[in-house]
């Protein structure tokens, strides 16, 4: 009995230090920015194999209800995006847009579908700043460009478009690289197409909430300052400390949960990691400004809480820290909580919603039940955040 107890522990001992050895060997990889760029952006995960994204018949959509192209970025990279057009003015104009050529385009100028976004004066284009891994074709991103245009069938484009490093875009992802193609897609909307910002919605969803947090921030601190008509947030995450330091893998299995229990060692650990995307700061110094300035803005944050990818913890973070930067004094998180426990409206299985009003703007919380991370973007919870956006200019 002593030797099997013995033989036991001696395994169990071994085991334990090969997984020890093994975790140990995983954290000196997150300091290698090769590996962060490939853990944090999942690039390389394509999700669209084998499907040719200057086809997007293949996903669902009508003949040349979508023109791809690209747009340069102010460093040379090639950005591949996708101009979608609204059902409802497809449908007017769907004898011209059969008659013409289909597949990529060299100059979308060229095209009708252009030029039925530029010439109308009540157009509505959403920027849409997709997650990490995939590309403007996979998964839930295409019913999500459905829901982003059903509030007005006839009047809202839709803009999407790959990072440079996803997809068909040239280029590695980096967060100085993301904002710059962040800054080019803005750029396109307002000079090439001639759409002004208070006609310009911005969606976001996983990481694309930290690079459009950036791309409201960039352009608020500007001089004179640039509002967009509002920016939705779907499943937002702090920051990428945070985030690493929240992240189970299906939602059970933790990666640094183990070692942010210990916060000198975690901290040490955070100052490797490059690209930190600091969302709740980003959206605190844009909330901040427009408030000092007067300027109307609208954030709407939507969250599941069956997210097993991002947990739905991080949106009453980060709408704290957002509404934090509207009282003078601040507000703690706690007192927040207790002030939401009050104004929030519960909708039992559809979830809570909270609105924070000050004079210029208008803050909107809103935590689903269900939805999980991905599922959520084609959900009527979409349409309807884009609608209250526009009808409250």
């Amino acid at each position: 009995m002593g030797n099997i107890l013995s033989t036991t522990l001696k395994y169990s001992s071994i085991s334990a230090a090969a997984l020890v050895g093994i975790y140990a060997c995983f954290l000196g990889l997150i300091a290698n920015n090769f590996f962060q760029a490939h853990a944090v952006y999942l690039h390389a995960i394509q999700m669209t194999w084998f499907k040719d994204l200057n086809v997007p018949e293949i996903f669902g959509f009508l003949h040349n209800q979508v023109t791809p192209f690209s747009i340069k970025s102010s460093d040379g990279e090639s950005l591949y995006a996708w101009h979608i057009l609204p059902p409802e003015l497809y449908r007017k104009n769907e004898e011209k847009l059969l008659a013409e050529p289909a597949g990529f385009v060299q100059d979308i100028t060229s095209r009708l579908a252009f030029r039925l976004l530029q010439d109308d004066p009540d157009a509505v284009l959403i920027l849409h700043f997709h997650g990490a891994g995939g590309t403007v074709g996979s998964g839930y991103r295409t019913p999500n460009y459905r829901a982003l245009s059903a509030g007005r069938p006839e009047k809202i484009h839709v803009l999407t478009f790959d990072y440079r490093g996803f997809g068909y875009s040239t280029g590695s992802p980096s967060e100085q690289g993301m904002l710059l193609d962040g800054l080019a897609v803005v750029d396109w909307a307002t000079r090439v197409a001639g759409i002004p910002p208070e006609r310009i919605l911005i969606f976001s969803q996983s990481m694309g909430t930290a690079v459009a947090s950036a791309i409201i921030n960039h352009f608020a601190l500007e001089s004179p300052a640039t509002i967009f008509a509002g920016t939705v947030f779907v499943a937002a995450f702090v920051d990428v400390p945070t985030l690493v330091a929240t992240y189970r893998i299906a939602g059970t299995i933790p990666i640094l949960g183990p070692l942010a229990k210990f916060p000198i060692a975690f901290r040490y650990l955070s100052t490797f990691i490059r690209d930190k995307w600091l969302t709740g700061d980003r959206l605190a110094g844009y909330v901040k400004v427009n408030e000092a300035a007067g300027r109307k803005y609208r954030l709407t944050f939507i969250h599941a809480q069956d997210d097993y990818d991002i947990p739905w913890t991080h949106t009453p973070t980060t709408f704290h820290r957002a509404v934090n930067a509207t009282v003078p004094r601040g507000i703690t998180f706690e007192d927040l909580e207790a002030e939401k426990d009050i104004i929030k409206r519960d909708l039992g299985e559809a979830g809570t919603v909270v609105e924070w009003r000050t004079e210029t703007g208008v803050l909107r919380e809103e935590i689903l039940k269900y939805g999980l991370h991905d599922v959520i973007m084609g959900n009527p919870i979409v349409t309807l955040a884009v609608m209250r956006m526009l009808d409250s200019k």
